[in-house]
């Protein structure tokens, strides 16, 4: 029996355990660091039984020292058996895999006495040849945890050549911070808020009231005149660059009246040039009261 090998690999800090989640609930049989010299016994086993796996995942890094070693070897014999083997390499850049560690106030697995930073050069050294032969390199950097988990079941199910490229609009209060994985980020506080007009104050910008208060003003229209040219510049443009997502985020004080109406307006006009358009409004229940 035919089994697909999965094998995640990469930067430490690089959403591996993410990706070895959503490959689980996936229905994948996945397993962590598993000696290398058993790689083939255990795909030869799981082949054998029978069960009704979509099939194995083996996460593989740098805290198996065994594995560096001999990782081209294991991947010999599994594919002389016939079973295929897929590479997934993950990485971000060096800036955002030390803030991830330093959010989790981690130790670099390289060594407990370097740094972060100097764990993250020797790392990348070691694994350099494993990044070479990967059948896919996944930059996790301008990932959030719902994207990169989005991305990776694309890529299992064979949705990321139709469609590769998503666009996620999605609205936010500044009160609450801008959120990190934005690439475009807008500030409409300059509109008008809803938020003090008192028969409005309580409803959001999913509210035709509250939408018709932002968007029938005269600020807000010569704002969208210019603002959708722009999009229509710039989206095409980090498509070309390859990019998988790309996260337009728009910021009014609380995020519930300004910004949603915008984004709502932003993700429909969009939606009528690409594919896959998502939004998501992050704090507009938490300015309610």
């Amino acid at each position: 029996m035919t089994v697909r090998i999965i094998v995640v690999t990469g930067m430490s800090g690089s959403g591996k355990s993410t990706a070895v989640r959503a490959l689980e609930d996936e229905g994948f049989y996945c397993i962590d660091n598993l000696p290398v010299r058993l790689f083939k016994v255990f795909v030869d086993l799981i082949g054998k039984s029978g069960e009704a796996f979509k099939g194995v995942v083996l996460v593989a890094d740098i805290r198996g020292r065994e594995f560096i070693k001999g990782y081209e070897t294991a991947f010999k014999k599994i594919r002389t058996a016939g079973h295929t083997v897929e590479i997934l390499f993950f990485d971000a850049l060096d800036e955002i895999l030390v803030r991830r560690f330093s959010e989790t106030r981690r130790r670099h697995p390289i060594d407990e006495q370097c740094s972060v930073i100097e764990g993250i050069r020797i790392e990348r050294e070691r694994l350099s040849g494993l990044h070479q032969i990967a059948t896919r390199y996944i930059d996790t950097s301008e990932f959030n945890v719902h994207q990169l988990r989005d991305y990776i079941l694309r890529i299992v199910r064979g949705e990321d050549r139709d469609n590769p490229f998503v666009i996620e609009v999605q609205s936010f209060g500044f009160r609450y911070g801008i959120p990190l994985e934005s690439s475009l980020v807008m500030d409409v506080r300059f509109l008008p808020n809803p938020f003090f007009v008192s028969e409005l104050k309580s409803a959001s910008g999913l509210d035709e009231a509250v939408r018709d208060y932002v968007l029938d003003n005269i600020q807000a229209a010569a704002f969208l005149e210019n603002f959708f040219p722009l999009l229509d510049m710039l989206v095409p443009a980090h498509c070309k660059e390859g990019k998988a997502y790309l996260t337009i985020s728009i910021g009014c004080t609380g995020g519930r009246h300004r910004s949603v109406a915008i984004a709502e307006a932003t993700a429909m006009h969009l939606q009528t040039l690409w594919p896959t358009v998502r939004i998501t409004h992050r704090d507009i229940e938490k300015d309610s009261k």
